[in-house]
C-alpha cells in the first residue's frame, strides 16, 4: 500500500484491511439471505448459522445470537403473534428500505456514466437541467440561457484589448438536458420456470425491482413505478410486497400481464408512457371469455401467441413501447419475442441473469433523458 507523507514523498506499509464491525459485516450477509428467502426470517437464520460454522464468521464476543438482539434493537425485526397465536418474527419497513437500498447500490454502481442517450418517447416534460457545459447559441434558443460572463469572454479574446464588439458568433448557451417525466410499468413473470432446472431466476427479479423502486422513488420522485406479477393471471403488487415475491405453481399468461399494465398506464396522466418485462417463458396460458383457462405448455400455441401479438399491436396504438427481458435463449422463443417487438415497435434483450440489472438501468435511463441541441 502506498501513502502520503507530506513532503517526504512516499512511504510503502502493508496492506490494512478496513475494520467492519461484526454487525455491519453480518447485517450486509442477511440482507441477502431474507431476499432469497422471501422474506422468511426464521429460515435466513438458519442459513446465516450454516454459515457461521463453516467461514466462522462470529467469535465469543459477538455470536448469531447477539446479531439477532441488535436486529431488535436497531428496529429491522420485530416479533409478531400469528392467527392461531404463535409467535414468530419478521422484518420491518425498515429492512426492507435497506434491502432497496442495497439492491440499488449493488446494480446502480455497476453503471459507468455515459453520454446522453436519444429518447424514444412521443412526448417530453415540462422542464429541462442544466448540466453545467455550454454550446454555441444557436437560433431559437432563449435568452435567459445565453451565459452572459463566457459570452463576453469571447468577444473580448477576439477583439483583442482594441474596440470591444459583440457578435453573434462569441454567443453561447448554457447546455441543459430534458427530463421526461416517465410511467413505467415493471411486469415480473411468476411462472413456475422461473425456478426450474436448478436455478434462480426469481431472485435477481426481485432485486432489479427493488432497486428500480428506489431509484425512482429517490432520484426520479415525478416518474412512476408499479409493479405486477403474471402467472396463470395477473395482479399489481406493491414495493412492500417485493422481498415476500415468490414462484408459484403457474403458466405463463402473458396476455393478462399486458392487459393489467396497459390499463395501469391509461391512468397515468404523463405523456410518456413504458412497460418492462421479464420473463424466462413461453406464453402458455390464457383466460377465455367464459372464465375458463385454456393452458398449453408445448412449444408455441398459435392461439395464444396471436392474442400476445395483440396486445403488443394495442400497446402501440396507445403509443406504449415494450420492452422485453427474455431469460432464455431458446431459439423458437426468441423468433416469437422478435416477432412481438417488431409488432409493437419496441425492444427485446435476450439476456442471461448476469448483467440484468445494469441493462434494465441503462434503458431505463436512455429512454428518459434526451439531451437539447
Amino acid at each position: 500500500m502506498i501513502s502520503s507523507s507530506g513532503n517526504k514523498g512516499f512511504y510503502f506499509k502493508e496492506f490494512e484491511a478496513k475494520s467492519i464491525a461484526p454487525f455491519d459485516a453480518l447485517f450486509d450477509i442477511f440482507k441477502e439471505l431474507i431476499t432469497h428467502t422471501s422474506g422468511d426470517f426464521d429460515e435466513a437464520i438458519s442459513w446465516l448459522r450454516e454459515l457461521d460454522k463453516e467461514y466462522q464468521l462470529t467469535d465469543e464476543n459477538y455470536t448469531i445470537d447477539d446479531f439477532i438482539e441488535e436486529l431488535k434493537e436497531r428496529g429491522y425485526i420485530r416479533e409478531e403473534i400469528d392467527q392461531d397465536g404463535n409467535g414468530n418474527i419478521g422484518i420491518t419497513a425498515k429492512t426492507e428500505r435497506a434491502i432497496r437500498q442495497t439492491a440499488l447500490d449493488q446494480i446502480f454502481g455497476k453503471i459507468r456514466q455515459s453520454a446522453g442517450g436519444n429518447h424514444k418517447s412521443k412526448a417530453q416534460g415540462p422542464s429541462d437541467e442544466l448540466n453545467g457545459e455550454y454550446r454555441n447559441y444557436q437560433f431559437g434558443d432563449s435568452l435567459e440561457k445565453i451565459s452572459i460572463t463566457e459570452s463576453l469572454k469571447n468577444a473580448q479574446v477576439r477583439n483583442g484589448l482594441g474596440e470591444f464588439n459583440l457578435n453573434e458568433e462569441d454567443l453561447v448557451v448554457n447546455d441543459s438536458q430534458f427530463k421526461a417525466q416517465m410511467s413505467t410499468v415493471l411486469m415480473i413473470d411468476i411462472s413456475h420456470s422461473m425456478i426450474l432446472y436448478g436455478e434462480d431466476r426469481i431472485t435477481p427479479a426481485k432485486k432489479v425491482a427493488m432497486a428500480l423502486a428506489e431509484l425512482i422513488t429517490t432520484r426520479y420522485p415525478k416518474d412512476t413505478l408499479d409493479i405486477l406479477v403474471f402467472g396463470n393471471d395477473a395482479w399489481r403488487i406493491t414495493i412492500q410486497d417485493l422481498p415476500y415475491l415468490k414462484v408459484g405453481p403457474y403458466h405463463t399468461n402473458t396476455v393478462a400481464g399486458l392487459q393489467l399494465a396497459m390499463d395501469m398506464l391509461r391512468r397515468k396522466k404523463n405523456s410518456n408512457k413504458q412497460i418492462f418485462m421479464i420473463t424466462d417463458g413461453k406464453p402458455s396460458c390464457i383466460r377465455e371469455r367464459d372464465g375458463r383457462y385454456y393452458m398449453n405448455s408445448n412449444g408455441l400455441d398459435p392461439f395464444i401467441v396471436e392474442q400476445c401479438y395483440t396486445q403488443a399491436a394495442q400497446a402501440r396504438k396507445l403509443h406504449i413501447p415494450i420492452t422485453t427481458f427474455m431469460i432464455a435463449r431458446d431459439p423458437y422463443l426468441q423468433q416469437f419475442v422478435d416477432t412481438f417487438t417488431e409488432i409493437n415497435q419496441g425492444k427485446a434483450f435476450f439476456t442471461g441473469l448476469k448483467g440484468l440489472g445494469e441493462m434494465i438501468f441503462q434503458d431505463y435511463e436512455t429512454n428518459r433523458k434526451k439531451r437539447l441541441k
